[in-house]
Parts: C-alpha cells; structure tokens; sequence
C-alpha cells in the first residue's frame, strides 16, 4: 500500500522551506509521496491576505515540477467550503482505497490540534507526522501510538515574510524555487 502524507496548508505562496521540509519528512517518515494539498481557506486563517487559490496552485506545480515524489493537489477545490481536514482525509481514504494517507503538521499545530474540527476522528483513524515548528516544544512521551515526531531542520522562511519582501519590491529569489519567483511579479 502507498504511504502518502498529506501536507496541507495555503502555500501563499510555496517557499523553500516547503519543499526541503517535505523531502526531510518523505525520507524520515517513510512515505511514497507526499501531496501537497493546497487549501482554499483554513477555517482557523483570515482569508483577507489569500491569493487567489488557481494562482496559489500554479505556483505549487511550478516548484514541485521535476521534483520525485512531491505532488501539487488540488483535491480540497473540489470540496464543500470551509475545507476541513478531517473531511479531505475521510475523502481521500474513500477516492484512493490502495493508499495509506498520513497527515503531516507543524508542532504549532499539533499545539492547537483539539481546535481542529473532529480531530478526535483523525486521531482514531489516520497516522498523524509531526514536524518541529520554533517555539512549539512537543514532548514526545505524550504523543498518541499513531502521532511521531520527525527530527527535520527549523526553516527560517515564511510566506508571510516573502509577501511583505513583494509589497516593499524585495528580491525573493533567495527564498522561492526559480519557476516561483519567475511567476511572482515584484
């Protein structure tokens, strides 16, 4: 059976940090693929500073093109709106039966995790990989059977940071893959 994370989250936009975090966790994790599922809205986020969710996707493929094993989705498009993920992995299990499907968060979200809409439900039912986040300690003795914590860098990029560096016409490039800041327009 395919093991495959699922590493969701808005990608507004996709950045370095991204995808040299999912390469770590594909190898350390001992996942087949890993999907990145870009989100119209988390229900937990503003949507006021989201761009547009076809642009957002684009410029996923764009940095995952060439790429083995990292895949751009837009699986939660196709979905009822706010997009939940305990919905999106119900979905998924339910579309793609011959794959094991691993939900992939940052240790400020597992921080956070009993705000997540059935997250009770995820827990029972789906394998959960936890990534370090800066200033969200996770203590491993207390994890669930089926949660793990992967030992992965801290990366110092966000795309907050990287739409402020675009509003004030900063060079990007240092932080986006080159197919991204080709795309971006500063």
């Amino acid at each position: 059976m395919n093991r495959t994370g699922v590493f969701g989250g808005s990608f507004n936009p996709i950045h370095n940090g991204h995808i040299a975090l999912a390469r770590q966790i594909l190898k350390e994790g001992g996942l087949d693929e890993i999907w990145f599922v870009v989100s119209p809205h988390n229900p937990l986020k503003s949507a006021g500073s989201l761009a547009d969710d076809t642009y957002r996707l684009s410029l996923v493929r764009a940095a995952l093109e060439g790429e083995n094993s990292l895949v751009a989705s837009d699986y939660e498009f196709h979905m009822p709106r706010p997009s939940y993920m305990y919905d999106t992995l119900t979905s998924m299990q339910r579309d793609y039966p011959d794959r094991e499907f691993v939900l992939i968060i940052g240790g400020d979200n597992w921080k956070m995790f009993h705000r997540w809409y059935r997250w009770e439900d995820i827990l029972r039912k789906f394998r959960i990989i936890i990534y370090p986040r800066q200033g969200a300690d996770i203590d491993i003795s207390s994890l669930p059977s089926n949660v793990c914590l992967v030992e992965t860098e801290l990366y110092n990029i966000s795309s907050t940071e990287i739409r402020n560096k675009i509003s004030l016409g900063e060079d990007i490039s240092s932080l986006v893959p080159e197919a991204v800041a080709k795309l971006i327009k500063v």
